[in-house]
């Protein structure tokens, strides 16, 4: 191949890359947004039931979303949670009973994947303006009380999201937040055994507290990226 054919064909697949890698991006670069919705507590006093105690949680979420598939998600929220022995089919040893009820602060960050080209525009690409998609990050979840709990969490989810019209997205999304303690449901000496009602020897993943959150939002679109000028005469020059 001949030195001029071979640049015509390299301009020609970089124009071609380039146009895909352009047209494969959003049209807004971030999204921001309120979030309502509930949570609930799993541990000593909640093994395995879904929803169960489920009390009111709210938030603020932002997202980078460099492309149709992905975006970098950060939302600070506070939720409440609460759990009691009245009901349990288990028994604790010596039949002590235990009951909490706190509030929680959460600031963490996720990585969301849309199974669907996610946009209202760009039909060619064949965007869609409904997706599922999965989640996973790290955050900081921090209860205030008599005994404040701290500890970091891993979350993981599931969630939907529709644009309604352009720059204007509704969510749902249904998530898990693994910590790293086991006094989360700990506010007060009356229930301190519940860091190991059983005895039983711990590690980094086994008989630590969860919490859950199912969240609805509404987020707005802005930043947009840059949109080529069809204007010959912009600024006054030629």
């Amino acid at each position: 191949m001949n030195t001029f054919l071979f640049r015509r064909v390299f301009y020609l697949v970089f124009l071609l890359v380039g146009s895909c890698w352009a047209g494969r991006a959003q049209e807004y670069k971030y999204e921001i947004g309120g979030m309502v919705g509930g949570s609930y507590y799993m541990g000593d006093l909640n093994k395995n039931a879904f929803f169960k105690g489920l009390n009111p949680s709210l938030g603020v979420v932002f997202r980078y979303t460099p492309n149709f598939r992905w975006a970098v998600k950060t939302d600070l929220l506070w939720g409440r949670v609460s759990g009691s022995t009245d009901g349990m089919e288990n028994f604790f040893p010596n039949g002590a009973t235990a009951s909490f009820d706190r509030n929680f602060f959460e600031l963490g960050g996720q990585m969301e994947f849309n199974f669907m080209p996610y946009s209202d525009k760009f039909a060619y690409l064949n965007t869609k303006r409904f997706s599922p998609y999965v989640f996973m990050g790290l955050g900081v979840t921090v209860a205030p009380g008599n005994q404040t709990f701290a500890s970091l969490n891993i979350p993981l989810g599931i969630g939907v999201k529709y644009k309604i019209i352009n720059r204007l997205n509704l969510g749902c999304e249904f998530s898990f937040r693994k910590l790293f303690g086991d006094s989360f449901d700990v506010t007060d000496g009356n229930n301190g055994f519940l860091n190991n009602p059983y005895g039983v020897a711990s590690s980094a993943f086994k008989n630590k507290d969860w919490y859950s959150l199912l969240m609805f939002s509404v987020t707005w679109d802005f930043g947009p990226r840059c949109q080529p000028c069809n204007n010959r005469f912009s600024n006054g020059v030629y």
